[in-house]
Order: C-alpha cells, then structure tokens, then sequence
C-alpha cells in the first residue's frame, strides 16, 4: 500500500505554508525556553524568594489561559492566517515592551510585558497547530502535528542557548548572599547593569518577530479550514467537552505543560544545589545547569523526530502511555538520588515528554472538523498549568529542607502526579481503541 504524502491533500500541496507555519513553532519554542531560566536571573536581580520569581511562569502561562478562547472566536470570524498575524503582532508588542520596563527599574512591568507578550503566543498556538492538522488528510494530522512540532524544540534549544551564553554569564558574578548585603545604592547600580543585559536578546527577537510578520502577511495561505465563521460560542463548547476524549485531553495537556515547565525551570535550582554542594560559586553552577537542560533539550529535540518516526507503527495513545511510565519512573530518580545521578535522571525525563504535548492535541482534536478551532483554545487554556503548577513546586523548594532531605528533590513529587494523569490519558484512548 502506497504511504500517504502528509503535506498533500486532492492533489494541492501545503509544503509552502507548513514551512511557514513551523517556523512559528520555532519562534513559540524560543520564547518558552529563554523564560524558564529567567526565574532564577529574576530572583537575583530583584532579591526576590524562588516563589516570588515564579511569578514569570504565572505571568508568562497566564497569558496563554487568558487569550486562548478571544483568539479562537478571532480565527473564527477572520481566519487562521489573521490569527497567526495578530500573534505576532501581540509577541513582538511584548519583547519590546522590555525596553520602558527596564526604565521603570521594577520587576511587575517586566511581568506585564511577559504577559501581553504571551497573549500573542496563544494567538500563535490556537492558529498553528489546528492550521497544521488541516494541511493534508485527517490520517496523517497527528503525525503531521508531530514532524512540526519537532521544530518547537529547534526554537527552544536556542532560547536555552540564548539565555545561557548573553544572560546568565553576563550577569554580574555576585551571588545571592552576596547582593543581600548591598547597599541601595550599589544594589541599584547593579540591577539597572542586568537588566540591560536582559533585556537585550528579547528587543532582538521582537525585530525577527516582526520580519515574520511581513513575510506571512505577503504570502497567499491555504483557506481549506476556513469555511465557516459563525461563533457558535456555547453550543460549540457543550458539543467538544461532551467527548470524552477531548475532555480528558484537556485535563492531560494541563498536567503536560505543568510537567515540562517544572522540570525545565527547576533543573536550575536541582543541579545549582548540587555543584554547590560540591564547592562551585553560585554563578557557575547556574551556568553549569543550563548546560545541563540545554542537553536535556538535545534530547528532547532528537526524541522527538525518533518518536514521530515510530507514531508510524505505533497507536499514539500506546506510545503516549508507555513514554509516560518511563517519565514516571526517571522523576523517581530525580526524587531520591542527591547526586549527579538525580540531574541525570532529570535530563533523561526530557526524552519521554518530546512527543507528549502534540500527541495529546492530535488525539483530542481529532474528528472536530470546524469545531477544532475552539477545541484547540480549549487545549491552549490547559497551558495554564504551566501557571499554576511551577509556583507550588517553588514553594516546596522555598523551605529549603524536608526531614533532612533536599526540599528540591521532593518537590519532584508533583511532575510525578502529572506523570501519572498523562499515562492514564494514553491507556484510556488506547483501550477506547481496542473497543472500537
């Protein structure tokens, strides 16, 4: 039997648009990566507690939990090619709002422009990922969905290198102890220095954001998924949540995003308390770390093409469910290990997450036709969890120690609980399967 072309449908080819289309979720990528590092940066420069810096990933996800239905009535009524334009406007908006934040000198502006910044995020994802499975037959969306999405983590690989190689390092070298003691003076000198190393890379990127934006508004794009712009708003909601298979994938993609934001924002935290442990200064063992979940993401990236390859052959739910166990069973090792080998364990868990999140969307997106373009806000909403779940994991690591035992390894207990929800997800639509 002669294999379907993924990018071809009636004898029209999308290979154009899909390429246009993925570089967005490289651009999406960079953004998410470049942030979870910026918890850490901004407890520094700001003298805050670990929670109060994971007020980023509540600014940064509060603004995919916020957007994600006003952008799918958007699409609805225009188009996803206004979608994926009012995205980047909003993204580009936010980047270079980090310029008068910087002049204010206090960290809440920094949070709005995080915020706003991320409102275009959801725009782009509520767009991107239902355009993506309309480019070609509904058998090939998943694996479709998947090969695109193996750029995202292109994208954050350089968000991680970014914010390693002109952040982190370009710091001022005082560590936390040390910047306690200052002065208000000297404290505010060397704030206003880090934030105008901070800064930087976020102006550049909001200039690429918008050469983006030129270049897809000029661009004819595909209107296959665009027939119908009646809202619909509640009937719609009633006819996607009374599936079970799109309701459960809500609640999977919450605990996803909330498993992958803890486990590439504290990977810091976990391996800065080891190689401390072992006599390095504060600043090299931050910069050490991101070494650490920069390879994690090499490993991320590299699943991520293997695991598309295997969707081939492999039931999504099944491959969904197995990888799931596995993460389970590595988070085991991040918890009780106290050495190298609980930041091995960590960098391995990035291998069983790669395919989760486009996994889960295809599944539950499945079969909605025009409805997927307010199931996908749905699906876009769960990232909230990664809102909610990092500053509950922050607050565990903010008491230091637990019965003697690292409070950071602890803290690991709740990327074990998502685990476990996402691997239900994956048997329960796998045996739904077997039964139909």
């Amino acid at each position: 039997m002669k294999k379907q072309s993924i990018l071809h449908k009636d004898g029209v080819s999308y290979v154009i648009p899909f390429v246009l289309i993925t570089f967005c979720f490289a651009l999406w990528g960079f953004a998410n990566d470049i942030t979870n590092p910026m918890v850490k940066a901004f407890s520094k420069i700001f003298r805050t507690s670990v929670t109060e810096g994971a007020l980023v990933q509540v600014a940064f996800y509060g603004g995919y939990f916020a957007m994600a239905f006003p952008a799918a009535i958007f699409i609805r009524k225009y188009s996803y090619k206004a979608g994926i334009l009012m995205g980047l406007a909003l993204y580009a908006a936010g980047a270079f709002l980090f310029f008068p934040a910087k002049m204010t000198g206090s960290y809440y502006p920094f949070l709005i422009a995080y915020f706003i910044l991320t409102c275009g995020l959801s725009f782009l994802e509520t767009s991107a990922n239902p355009y993506i499975l309309s480019m070609g037959t509904e058998e090939t969306a998943t694996q479709r969905l998947n090969f695109a999405q193996s750029f995202n983590p292109i994208g954050s690989l350089m968000g991680m290198f970014v914010a390693m190689t002109f952040i982190q390092a370009r710091l001022d070298p005082m560590d936390t102890a040390q910047r306690s003691m200052l002065d208000d003076t000297r404290f505010e000198v060397v704030k206003q220095y880090d934030l105008g190393v901070l800064i930087t890379p976020y102006l550049i990127i909001g200039v690429v954001i918008l050469a983006m934006f030129l270049l897809i508004c000029f661009v004819k794009m595909p209107k296959n998924a665009d027939r119908s712009h009646a809202i619909d708003f509640f009937p719609t909601l009633r006819r996607i949540f009374s599936l079970p298979r799109y309701r459960e994938g809500v609640i999977a993609q919450f605990f996803y995003v909330g498993v992958q934001i803890m486990c590439w924002t504290f990977i810091i935290q976990y391996g800065t308390r080891i190689f401390m442990e072992q006599g390095m200064a504060e600043k090299d063992a931050e910069v050490l770390s991101q070494q650490y979940n920069i390879a994690a993401m090499v490993i991320f990236c590299c699943s991520r093409f293997i695991c598309t390859f295997l969707l081939r052959y492999l039931n999504p739910g099944k491959l969904l469910m197995i990888l799931a166990v596995a993460g389970g069973l590595l988070t085991l090792g991040v918890i009780g290990f106290r050495d190298i080998k609980g930041l091995y364990c960590l960098v391995g868990v990035s291998a069983c997450m790669s395919l989760m999140f486009p996994t889960i969307y295809g599944i539950a997106l499945k079969g909605l036709g025009e409805d997927a373009k307010f199931g996908a806000a749905g699906l876009i909403m769960s990232i909230l969890g990664g809102s909610v779940l990092p500053p509950l994991q922050a607050a565990i690591i903010d008491l230091g120690t637990l019965g003697g035992f690292p409070a950071v390894n602890l803290s690991f207990a709740l990327p074990l609980v998502c685990f476990v929800v996402i691997a239900t997800y994956g048997l329960r639509t796998f045996r739904s399967r077997e039964v139909a």
